[in-house]
């Protein structure tokens, strides 16, 4: 007679941190180590060069205060809001151009002359035309994102290719078919592509149009901070800068790729087959 032992039909859920975060924790406590040292041998006073107790100070400060959640609410709807404004505009501009020849050509080098302008450039028009708020940052933001998707949106449009579309048209498919089944999917790599380069850009535009029109957020932080010579909120809002948007790209942009693109087989997945 043989043991008749129990099969495992579930995997038991891995609560040990894996080796990539061993390794991030490790190197954060490195960073903070050295911060610390260089502390102690370059001794100067906090307001110049803060050490970690000092900016985990201010961070409870900011914090118990409501200050710093309030600032990081705004900075992430402005983000938000800014670059779904730009994403949308950038993917039908993009494929209302592409799909004509005669606008793609007159058009085109306008759209590299206006890419090349980065957003710093016209924050101070913008300040000028419209004033310090709201409407400034979701402007300047809308801006950085709406060039690198309708870029990328055109070539992955003119770039989609003629036999599948012809075939598709044999088949008696209209239009709205033919853009839905076979130019979309084609564009779609370059789609995101350009929406990862934009979203990169805008979170920098906002960080900078914040320091300049706004009266809140972690721009307004650091730059605040920088002028009242409280150095420890600078690092705070520089810290908080990188923690957002780390949770942003983990938490979104990371998803929306592997939704879209591993999940239609355009690239593979880490550890993934053929």
């Amino acid at each position: 007679m043989t043991d008749a032992t129990p099969s495992r039909t579930h995997a038991t859920p891995r609560l040990a941190p894996s080796r990539a975060q061993v390794r991030g924790a490790i190197g954060i406590a490195v960073v903070f180590i050295a911060w610390q040292i260089s502390v102690w041998i370059i001794a100067l006073p906090a307001y110049f060069y803060p050490a970690p107790a000092d900016v985990a100070a201010a961070f409870v400060d900011l914090t118990l205060k409501g200050i710093l959640p309030s600032y990081i609410i705004d900075s992430a709807r402005r983000y938000a809001l800014g670059v779904a404004t730009g994403l949308t505009l950038g993917v039908m501009s993009g494929l209302l151009i592409g799909l004509s020849r005669f606008w793609s050509r007159l058009l085109g080098p306008v759209i590299n002359f206006f890419y090349a302008i980065v957003e710093v450039a016209w924050i101070p028009l913008l300040v000028i035309w419209i004033g310090y708020g709201f409407n400034t940052i979701l402007i300047a933001i809308s801006y950085v994102v709406f060039f690198p998707v309708l870029y990328n949106t055109l070539t992955g449009v003119q770039t989609a290719q003629k036999t599948l579309i012809n075939a598709v048209r044999t088949l008696g498919a209209s239009r709205l078919q033919v853009l839905t089944s076979v130019i979309l999917p084609s564009a779609l790599p370059n789609i995101i592509t350009g929406f990862r380069v934009g979203a990169g850009f805008a979170f920098r535009g906002l960080i900078f149009a914040e320091m300049i029109a706004a009266g809140s957020g972690l721009g307004f932080l650091i730059f605040d901070g920088a002028t009242t010579r409280q150095t420890d909120r600078v690092v705070v809002g520089m810290i908080m800068t990188g923690v957002l948007w780390l949770a942003m790209d983990r938490l979104f942009l990371r998803p929306l790729e592997m939704a879209t693109i591993e999940r239609w087989g355009l690239v593979r997945a880490k550890g993934g087959g053929v």
